[in-house]
This record gives structure tokens, sequence and C-alpha cells, in this order.
């Protein structure tokens, strides 16, 4: 096998990730640190410039509150989360977002993001929090702000991140290896922001094949977060809720601005507007089925139950939609003008976020004002910043959250000197990818205020640690140079499993035993069981993952990391003993909501030393003073 250099870095703030809230943490982080003689250093497995779930591009930006303006209030927008979240939601951390994401959206259009503006010179609303954007450069737009702040000395691309460096519960910094040259990279920090992101393929795809790279969510996004905060053996939460999106089928289209901008239907084969046919089903979901906007798993579960009655598949009305608005613009030449208005900006919906799009409805022969486009539910993705809500316990905010909410410094885990944002914070969803970024910023400023006065010692790391976590995480390089000539055919080998080969296995335990696709979403407690039986033997069979390359080395890593998202999900399912999110999964043992025993956060916690993981409840505790009253406890 051939020889890894060792470069060790030190810093006192290390940010891992490159999306939109490392990019936030990386302006905020560099403010401040430059007043107190700081260094901060950033880290991506990609490059920063296309890195993360903005990274091909977006058409909206989904939270902008408007408080300035006078549109919505804090507590409008906390509302709307914990509705839409069945009521399981961080109000403190939700609120802390929003009263500061608009100076975030304001930031993205003076570094030159176009954002779209009406007549009267406001901005375009596609929805009541979301703002419509040329977003094609949005990524690139915040990448250079983010780059320009730290100088590119301190940014290392294109280095891969296995996990945290442990000195009993502190945390030292972080460990992984370049995947470009053969480097083994040690970063020694004071204190550690996370923000790597969620993940996807946990489940098997909808995608299979050449296709399978098609997701809704990043495909590269592998659960870097989760599993580095387990392992430095921060507390998590919220890691049943699962996000299933539905989506323009197999390219994964967005359909929002056809909901909110177009007002478009979404029907079932026979043209029954499933929302209204099935409204009465709402009825079982207690308070949340009556609120307004319905829950996103709500509106997935009455189309779900269209389609396993056999009324499938299920269409967004585009023609319907486009032609209505035309119609409605006056006489015919006011009407085709408006007509080709409104195509553009169809299109353009897709070339902004989602090409793969455009290009499936070019292959497709689909022109959206005469045909009907197919709509499905995703396979399930791990995120905290979108509909879901899986992540750290992080803490809120000294001036708004429960003092059991608190403790000590905005966005810290349970571990000292570990902060987290984006999708790697918890219990605070909807903050999208301008709250993900001002969530950086939160945090970064959060950390560098906890390495002021906190005042941390420089982390010593020993040669023999550092020599240990290089020939573990290189080991499947290892393997695989032993034992690659012992079979005629290299992906069958006794002696080790390829990456691939691990994933398809991990995809389909999850998909069968967890809740996937096929499974029609739905899973039970022998089921879980089951998949907890044969996780533990894909955990033995981990240790002989075996790569060819650099490449298959970061796939070996990526997995490793699913295969922890996973584990904390099915054990989180198995410890809620109730269906709250129809929509997303359904528990067949337990088909109800039961406020009484689970209206609650469930939250689990491994130990790094010995894996044993322990399961709890938390309290679900409010800011607000009275339904009502606009007033901040304490704020």
């Amino acid at each position: 096998m051939v020889d890894f250099k060792t470069q060790e870095v030190e810093t006192d703030l290390l940010i891992l990730g490159g999306g939109m809230a490392a990019c936030g943490a990386a302006v905020e982080a560099a403010y401040w640190a430059k007043q107190h003689g700081l260094k901060v250093t950033l880290v991506d497995k990609a490059a920063v410039d296309r890195s993360g779930a903005v990274a091909m591009g977006l058409s909206a930006i989904n939270q902008y509150v408007g408080l300035r303006d006078g549109q919505n209030t804090i507590k409008d927008y906390v509302d709307y989360v914990r509705n839409d979240l069945m009521g399981v939601t961080r109000e403190d951390l939700v609120a802390n977002i929003a009263r500061h994401v608009d100076s975030s959206v304001h930031l993205f259009e003076k570094w030159g993001l176009p954002i779209w503006k009406d007549e009267k010179g406001g901005y375009v609303h596609e929805g009541r929090w979301q703002l419509m954007i040329n977003g094609e450069s949005y990524k690139v737009v915040v990448a250079e702000a983010a780059k320009n702040a730290l100088g590119k000395e301190n940014i290392f691309e294109r280095v891969f991140i296995v996990g945290p460096i442990m000195d009993g519960d502190k945390c030292l910094g972080a460990y992984g290896f370049s995947v470009r040259e053969n480097t083994f990279y040690v970063f020694k920090a004071k204190a550690t922001l996370v923000a790597m992101g969620g993940a996807v393929h946990v489940f098997k795809p909808r995608n299979s094949g050449e296709g399978q790279g098609r997701a809704w969510y990043p495909p590269w996004n592998a659960g870097a977060s989760t599993f580095f905060t387990l392992k430095a053996g921060a507390e998590m939460t919220c890691q049943e809720v699962r996000f299933i999106p539905v989506r323009f089928k197999d390219a994964y289209g967005p359909v929002g601005a056809w909901f909110l901008l177009f007002k478009s239907r979404a029907t079932n084969a026979f043209g029954g507007e499933y929302m209204v046919e099935r409204k009465p089903e709402l009825e079982n979901w207690g308070a949340y089925g009556k609120v307004k906007p319905i829950p996103a798993n709500l509106r997935n579960y009455l189309g779900m139950l269209d389609v396993m009655a056999g009324k499938g598949p299920i269409y967004m009305r585009t023609e319907e939609a486009i032609q209505k608005i035309a119609a409605a613009a006056g006489d015919e030449k006011a009407a085709k003008k408006k007509l080709k208005e409104l195509e553009a900006e169809a299109w353009e919906d897709f070339l902004d976020m989602t090409i793969s799009q455009a290009i499936l409805w070019a292959a497709s022969n689909v022109s959206p004002e005469e045909k009907s486009s197919e709509i499905a539910a995703a396979e399930p993705y791990f995120i905290g910043s979108h509909s879901g809500a899986s992540g750290a316990w992080v803490s809120g905010p000294e001036d708004l959250a429960p003092k059991e909410y608190f403790w000590g410094y905005e966005s810290m885990s349970t571990v000292k000197g570990v902060f987290c944002a984006g999708d790697a914070s918890g219990a605070s969803s909807h903050k999208f990818s301008s709250g993900s970024h001002a969530e950086g910023r939160i945090a970064a400023k959060a950390a560098v205020r906890y390495i002021v006065q906190e005042k941390p010692a420089a982390p010593s790391v020993d040669a023999t640690r550092v020599e240990a976590l290089k020939a573990e995480t290189l080991k499947p390089l290892a393997t695989f140079d032993e034992f690659k000539n012992t079979t005629t055919q290299q992906d069958v080998n006794p002696n080790y499993i390829r990456p691939k080969m691990f994933q398809m296995r991990l995809q389909k335990l999850m998909d069968e035993y967890a809740g996937g696709v096929t499974s029609q979403f739905t899973t039970s407690r022998p089921l879980l069981e089951k998949g907890m039986e044969l996780l533990v033997f894909l955990k033995e069979d981990s240790e002989k993952l075996g790569a060819a390359d650099l490449h298959e080395l970061m796939r070996c890593w990526e997995n490793v990391h699913r295969m922890y998202q996973a584990e904390a999900h099915v054990r989180t399912v198995l410890f809620r003993e109730e269906t709250r999110w129809p929509g997303y999964y359904f528990r067949s043992d337990f088909p109800k909501l039961n406020e009484e025993n689970w209206h609650c956060f469930v939250n689990c916690k491994l130990d790094p030393a010995t894996g044993q993981w322990e399961m709890y409840k938390r309290p679900i505790l409010h800011m607000f003073k009275q339904p009502g009253e606009h007033e901040l406890l304490g704020g």
C-alpha cells in the first residue's frame, strides 16, 4: 500500500463543512476572531463553491420572515414550524433563527444574488415565507463571501472528515484524509463547529443503477454530522423524524413554486383531488389536522392513501394552472404573452436548481403548459433544516430558552466546545438555506465567545494516538491490497466487502425493516427488532470494508457514517410507540397519535467507549406566555 504523509493543522476554531451553515459560520467567525487574534479553519469534503444542499442552485429562498417590513412576527414563524412538525419543535431555536434570518437574506442580496422584485421594488413572494430568486449561482455567491472572509490559506477542500479526536469527554478536533492525494490530516482545535449536512442513501432510493445519484437531497451527504456528534458523545434528538418530500417523479424537481406561485392542484389518475376527497382523514390527527397550512407529512399521507388504493399515479396539473393564470391576463394577445412568461418561469424553476428535471421533461416530451407531470413521494432523508428535525440537541440562546434548554453558549451540543448548525442541529426545522446560514453565524459567534471566555488550552494529540487513528482510517486500503488477488473477481471476496455492496445491504435492510419505499413507509416492532439484529451483523462486517483507491476509501467511511445514522433512527422509531408523522413513517402496531405519552422529544446518546445506547424523553417546553400573545418569555 502507498505510504500516506501526515499533516497536522493547529487552529482555534475548526469549521467542518462547506454548505450554507458553514459559509455563514465562516463569515461570522472571521469577523469576531480577527478582533481577538484567533485563527479559524474550514474543512470541506468538496469545493465550497458548489458544496452542500444548494450546490446546484435554488429557485427560492424558503425562509424570510419579513420582520423589517412588519409582514410577520417571530411567533408567527414559530407557530408555523411547530404545527408542521406535529407539535415537536424547540421553539427557542426556531425563534432565534427567525429573528436573524432576514439579515442573512439581505447579505445575499448585497453580495450579488438576484432576488425577484415587483413593480414597487418589493420582494416577490412564492408563499408567505418564500422569496423567488434567480438562484443558479446562489451557492457561488455565498461561498465567495465565506472564502474572502477566511482567506484561502485557512480553507482545506477535498478533505474527508472521518470523525472527532476525543480525550475522554473533551473534543480536541477532527481527523480525516485528502480525497485527491495521499495525505492523512489531523486538525487540532479549541472549539469545533459541525456543519457537514444530513444523510441520503441510508434507505434504498426510488432511482437505482445509473439514476441512483439523482436524489432530492445531495447524494454525497452521508451522515457525517450525525456520526461526528454521536462519536463525540453528544446527545441527539428527533432521530426518528425522517423527511420524505413529494417531488416531480424521478428527477425530484421542486413542487413548491407550482403549489404556491402557480396555485396548481395535485390529482390522482382519475382526476380526484386527494386533499379534498380525503379531508376527513385529517380528523384522526388531532389539532394538527386542523391547522393551516396542513402539515407536510399529512399532505403526503393523503396522497399516499390514494396510491395505496390503486388511484395512482399522482399528477401535478401544470397545464391547468398555467392556462388558468394566462386566461386571467385579459384578451387573447395578453393571454398569449402571459403564457410565454409562465412557460419560461416553469422551466427556470428547474434550471435554477434541478437541471435533471428539465432534461427529463424534454426527454419525455412534456410541455408543462400542455401536459400534467407525475409527482411522487421520495425515499426518506435525514435533515435538520427542511421539514425534518434530526440532529444534535443544542443549547438555545439565554434570553429565549427555558433554563432546561440553555447550558452556556448558543448552538453548543452537550459536549463542551462542539457546536452544531444547519442539518447538524436538531429540533429546529424549516430553516432551509437562509436559516442554516443564519444558524451558522449564530453558532460561530458563540464558538468564538466560548474560546475567548473559557480559554481552553491548545489541544495536544500524541504521536501514538495519531498513528492509531491513521491506521484505522486507512485500514480498508490495506485490507483490499492484501486480499485483492485471492479471487478472480475483485467484487466478490470472502476477506472484504466493497463499499457499493455494503451500501446495498444497508439500503435493503432499512427499506424492508425500517419503513422504506417498498414497504409504503410502514414498520412495526417485529420489523424494527429484526432490522436491529441485521444492523449488528452489518456493523461487524464494516470492519472488513475494502477500498481500491481514495475514492472508495471515502465511500467506505461514508457508509460507516450512514450505518450509524441508520442505527440511531431504528432505535428511536422503536422507542417512540406511536405514529406522529404519517406520510414520513407509519407504525402499524401503534397507528395513532398519542399526545398523552408522546408529546415529547425522544433523544438518544451513544457511549463511544462502550458502544451502549441510551434512550430517553425530553419535555417540550414553550417559550411564549399564552396562545395569541406575542411577547417572548425573557425577551
